[in-house]
């Protein structure tokens, strides 16, 4: 079922929100112990949250789409008394002392929130196979990787766990694990929803979206979180932008930087038929050029990790987070010794990895030479996409090179699985919006296309997804 289905059927009495919390909490109990899609599940407070709803659903006359829907939400989104771990050992006791604005915004519409999901160890990673508490596998093959850092969000929706969740995109952690899933998952504009409660990596990165079955789910649910929020100083209020077009009068845009050497024979394969697809029901394909493409990912990889480094600064055994030292007896370590011990007891190999990465591009003598130098290629790369909008109404490519790849194939390379974001860190770095939805298969594997929006145009790329969707 859509939401919409699932609303009807609330609103008309053929099944009441706790029996559908129910459902979902005794599916979870019984099959996630094989997927680990879940950190923490919450059947108290779920079930509460059911009756409470069951109940306003039975007094009001008109009540939210969402009210009654289940959810599940990433485990670097607080909410309010659950642990929230971001996947590492260093916040394994950290109970959330508040909402997230997303949180507040979905609870106040009456979704039921199921329990927090698995990601990659503070959202680094594309395979979830960097989570302090193991890994999380793709629901389509147990062999394979669900992707990541949003893997447990996505993995959860594919193995109708719930009906939507929440993930955080910093350079593709929703859309590529959509993709690997065989999902819908959003990135939004930066800005078009309040990052406040999303615990930080690279702040001019990092947006919270939806992970869904369809289109319309995941507009339904952008709808919901997105807005102004004066807790966060980077949150705008979208203009309202019309959706009346004809499919057919579009100019969508294809960048050759984008079908590169290395890509999956079967991947390509599909793109080109959906290519061809659109070109038949009159949509024009132009060719595009996006010449600063190679630089995205050396440059997306500079800037994140640098604000990563400067983001994780606080996990120091002595402001937040876990230490490796008892604080209460009298120490004799001095700050610097307590900080080393805490973090190297406590993060993994990937958090070290970004941590050095970042701290070197930022330190002196390489500022210019890194770090300032990534800056200046991002201007260049968001160029190149304000130009190519100047041509086109969209911009199509695909999701990622590859389907889902295998559980220890890329863990001990790093290089090669920093390259499973090529086609989505440019998304982060321009702040425009992003699409992924499912578009064929290679084998049962499958694959996915990615849309690319000028800025606040979701609804744009939403239609046109909707009509794809269709085909």
């Amino acid at each position: 079922m859509n939401i919409l289905e699932i609303h009807q059927k609330l609103i008309n009495k053929e099944i009441s929100a706790v029996e559908l919390t129910k459902k979902y909490l005794n599916k979870i109990e019984e099959e996630d112990k094989q997927i680990h899609s879940f950190l923490t599940i919450t059947p108290e407070l779920a079930l509460r949250q059911a009756k409470e709803v069951q109940e306003r659903i039975d007094k009001e006359k008109d009540v939210p789409l969402l009210c009654g829907v289940p959810c599940a939400v990433k485990d670097n989104i607080l909410v309010e008394g659950i642990r929230c771990t971001a996947g590492s050992k260093i916040l394994e006791n950290y109970i959330a002392p508040y909402n997230a604005t997303v949180i507040k915004k979905l609870k106040k519409l009456g979704v039921v929130i199921l329990g927090k999901t698995n990601m990659d160890e503070f959202a680094m990673g594309s395979s979830t196979e960097n989570s302090a508490y193991g890994l999380t596998r793709n629901p389509i093959d147990e062999t394979r990787v669900p992707g990541g850092s949003s893997g447990g969000s996505a993995a959860a929706v594919a193995s109708d766990f719930c009906q939507f969740a929440l993930g955080s995109d910093t350079g593709g952690s929703i859309r590529q694990p959509a993709s690997f899933c065989g999902l819908v998952g959003l990135k939004p504009t930066y800005g078009a929803v309040s990052r406040y409660g999303l615990i930080a990596m690279a702040s001019s990165l990092d947006q919270i979206g939806p992970i869904t079955k369809t289109v319309e789910d995941a507009r339904i649910v952008f709808e919901a979180i997105k807005g102004k929020d004066p807790l966060d100083s980077t949150s705008v209020e979208p203009k309202v932008q019309s959706s009346k077009f004809e499919i057919k009068n579009l100019k969508v845009g294809v960048p050759d930087e984008y079908f590169i050497k290395g890509m999956e024979k079967g991947v390509e394969e599909a793109i080109e038929k959906v290519i061809s697809k659109l070109k038949q029901i009159g949509v024009k394909i132009k060719k595009i050029s996006l010449p600063h493409t190679e630089y995205s990912l050396a440059t997306y990889y500079l800037i994140m990790a640098s604000e990563a480094s400067t983001n994780l600064a606080r996990y120091d055994g002595i402001r937040y987070g876990r230490s490796a030292i008892s604080h209460s007896q009298p120490s004799t370590y001095d700050p610097f010794e307590i900080c080393s011990k805490t973090r190297g007891k406590y993060f993994g190999k990937e958090v070290k990895r970004r941590i050095v990465l970042g701290t070197f591009a930022l330190s002196a003598g390489y500022y210019d030479q890194f770090y300032l130098k990534a800056q200046k290629a991002r201007t260049l790369i968001k160029k190149d996409f304000e130009q190519a909008f100047k041509e086109v109404d969209l911009i199509l490519t695909p999701t990622t090179p590859t389907v889902a790849f295998k559980i220890g194939e890329k863990i001990n390379d790093p290089v090669k699985m920093y390259l499973s974001d090529i086609f989505t860190v440019s998304a982060n770095l321009t702040g425009l919006p992003a699409l992924s939805l499912p578009c064929g298969k290679v084998g049962r594997l499958p694959v996915g296309i990615q849309i690319i929006g000028r800025a606040f145009e979701e609804e744009k790329i939403f239609e046109f997804s909707k009509a794809f969707e269709q085909l």
